[in-house]
């Protein structure tokens, strides 16, 4: 049978600037896609206005651009996107697959992040609530290109999760997979804080009919207090004029070889020979890696 191209794809969201634990995570599905001649597309995934860092998505874009991980196509925000989530959110609440919740944070404190279901049977109207996907007393497993085999089962380990939240907003859950199938992408390459998120976009995969895509989870880059470089840690922006020792160091940090001379090639022949000799199976088997060992 034809095996289908390569369609990967990195997207941040601009809650902030690109750093280096960002910059791992974006090497990772940029050099994936390239070492087999794939394409790599761009997403804004700014679906939390209130959350976004007024300039961040111009700062992402001209980072990427110096860090010589250009993109193929159009970029798409996820804000233009508004009506395919709403159809589909009530398509799910007309279904009963859906339902509203009106249940408050202080309601839910205690649960552990587990739903609890107490909205559940209540029948209450989509007006100023948030909209919950029932979810199956099932376990959801997929194995993991890095990670290895993973399971979940989401009735005792989730519960029905928030695809529309009680302010408008949509969930990344919904958001992810529906636009991951509208782009076609077949093969996704991101941080391992996402590895639990997936056995809930399966199940909406499995919902919908969608095809479910390969997965590979990178390590994310600790900081010595235990916390993930990020953005909400007010981690340090990519600095412009530091591309290639910092895709070296992010190289390293992805297992991958990267032998000194390289420090004194350009940005686009470092990244040319790191897609001739990529390796996913190098890849560290961790979810995390402490930022100091990468010095």
């Amino acid at each position: 049978m034809h095996k289908p191209a390569y369609i990967g794809r990195f997207a941040p969201t601009p809650s902030g600037y690109l750093h280096f634990g960002s910059l791992v995570a974006a090497l990772a599905s940029y050099l994936d896609a390239r070492s087999v001649g794939g394409r790599w597309l761009l997403r804004m995934e700014d679906l939390d206005p209130p959350r976004e860092v007024p300039g961040a998505q111009a700062a992402i874009l001209q980072t990427l651009e110096r860090y010589g991980l250009h993109w193929d196509g159009e970029l798409v925000r996820q804000s233009d996107r508004h009506g395919e989530y709403e159809a589909l959110v009530q398509r799910l609440f007309d279904q009963g697959l859906a339902y509203a919740c009106t249940c408050s944070r202080k309601q839910l404190e205690g649960c552990g992040g587990i739903y609890p279901g107490h909205c559940r049977n209540a029948g209450h109207a989509c007006h100023d609530a948030a909209i919950r996907l029932r979810v199956p007393e099932l376990t959801y497993r997929f194995t993991d290109r890095v990670q290895g085999e993973y399971s979940q089962h989401l009735g005792r380990e989730v519960g029905d999760f928030v695809i529309r939240r009680r302010d408008g907003l949509y969930a990344y859950q919904l958001a992810v997979v529906l636009d991951d199938a509208w782009q076609g992408i077949n093969s996704v390459v991101r941080g391992a804080d996402l590895l639990d998120s997936t056995p809930r976009q399966l199940y909406l995969q499995e919902l919908l009919g969608l095809s479910q895509p390969r997965y590979l989870h990178v390590p994310l880059i600790i900081q010595p207090d235990g916390h993930k470089l990020g953005k909400s840690y007010r981690s340090p922006p990519l600095p412009g004029d530091q591309a290639t020792p910092l895709l070296i160091r992010a190289l390293r940090a992805l297992g991958q070889p990267a032998p000194d001379e390289l420090v004194d090639t350009s940005v686009e022949e470092l990244l040319q020979w790191s897609a001739r000799h990529w390796d996913a199976s190098l890849i560290p088997r961790t979810r995390n890696l402490a930022e100091s060992q990468l010095r």
